[in-house]
């Protein structure tokens, strides 16, 4: 029996307790930085295949580490899992998917003979509210890593696709509060502010580039209609294709806090609420193995490369190892984000793709510490990229 053969036996040898704790997952939602129970489940049946595990990395009390080594020495490969749950809806996004592929293509590969190099599992915490990947791309955890990959499920199959950078940054505008009918030449109306800077935000949108994303809330805008509010809030997300071009944008926001705070006579400050995200620069020659791979699966409805306007942490991993993040279809009339999503991923139409997807990552994997030339085009490639 070929690697290929073992890798795809042991996968559906796999496939029972790989469905099940994807589901249990499914049915255990955690929020992000809070996934206690995931991780242990994860590394649990990690260590059982005889992987060594680092928990708390990167000072992340959820965010873990796995290896797998074949030699000391040689190529690491790397399967990303995330595992947070949507506030209220749980796992409307799949990610209780995207643990488990990663770690069933790890254990799948870890069995297959005459392979030289390393099998890395990274545990990647809070995608969902600003990305547990910043942090481990921050503190060097990718630094040995010669590749990256993971599946996220979907209504489509695509195994090439870009997303947007992302800046969350939170506007305070201080004012003064006063009687708002007794004493209103007093006050200085903070909310007056924010609403000025959505009307400067919304006038700047005319001349911004094609793709570009920006949308906002007031979170905070006073608490009686009979007080001049003193403290006014608002979070915006400033999304681009390209992370120098939403630099530009962002000072272009910032100037119009300013603005905003001199008409109403405020103060203003600003501050990241969540970690930024970069652009998704996926690796198309490793894409290119990911979706051969998929093919040989008999998947024929892979829908061709295109930009998204979403955007996920994984672009700053992207940004400092070759990298992938393809979709896997597990129904076809779903939309991200919604309990519809989420009861996919425990359908039969989700546990056939969870088991897929597991399969064409490990046989990826294998085709990457099999082909030391393979893998160095890719990083050759990474290395000329703009």
């Amino acid at each position: 029996m070929n690697n290929r053969e073992e890798v795809i036996s042991e996968i559906e040898r796999l496939s029972q307790d790989l469905i099940y704790l994807s589901d249990k997952i499914g049915q255990n939602p955690e929020l992000g930085f809070k996934e206690f129970k995931t991780v242990s489940w994860l590394t649990e049946f990690l260590f059982k295949h005889n992987f060594q595990i680092k928990k708390s990395v990167a000072g992340l009390e959820t965010a873990f580490r796995a290896e797998y080594k074949f030699s000391q020495s040689g190529p690491k490969i790397a399967y990303l899992c995330e595992y947070d749950a949507l506030p209220r809806i749980g796992h409307g996004c799949g990610h209780n998917m995207i643990g488990v592929m990663s770690v069933g293509a790890a254990v799948a590969l870890s069995k297959a003979k005459g392979l030289k190099g390393s099998i890395v599992v990274i545990g990647c915490p809070g995608e969902e509210v600003g990305g547990g990947k910043v942090r481990l791309v921050n503190e060097g955890i990718f630094d040995d890593i010669d590749a990256a990959m993971m599946v996220h499920p979907s209504n489509v199959n695509r195994t090439y696709s870009t997303s947007l950078a992302i800046e969350a940054l939170a506007f305070t505008f201080h004012g003064q509060t006063a009687h708002a009918a007794g004493s209103p030449e007093k006050g200085i109306n903070a909310l007056d502010g924010v609403i000025q800077l959505f009307n400067g935000i919304n006038a700047l949108r005319e001349h911004l580039k094609d793709g570009v994303r920006i949308h906002g809330i007031i979170n905070k805008g006073g608490e009686s209609p009979n007080v001049v509010p003193g403290l006014a809030e608002a979070r915006f997300y400033f999304r681009s294709h390209d992370k120098k071009y939403l630099k530009e944008i962002i000072n272009k926001a910032k100037n119009v806090a300013r603005g905003a705070a001199q008409m109403t006579g405020c103060e203003v400050e600003w501050n990241n609420f969540e970690e930024s995200n970069d652009n998704l620069k996926p690796s198309k020659k490793l894409a290119d193995i990911f979706e051969k791979e998929l093919k040989k699966l008999e998947t024929e409805d892979i829908m061709p490369p295109e930009k998204q306007y979403g955007s996920t942490d994984m672009g700053n991993v992207s940004q400092v190892v070759p990298s992938i993040h393809p979709f896997i279809k597990i129904g076809d009339d779903i939309t991200g984000h919604t309990v519809e999503f989420k009861e996919a991923t425990m359908s039969e139409k989700g546990h056939q793709a969870l088991i897929k997807a597991a399969k064409a990552l490990a046989l990826t994997g294998c085709e990457l510490l099999s082909d030391s030339k393979l893998l160095e085009d890719i990083k050759q490639d990474f290395k000329k990229r703009e």
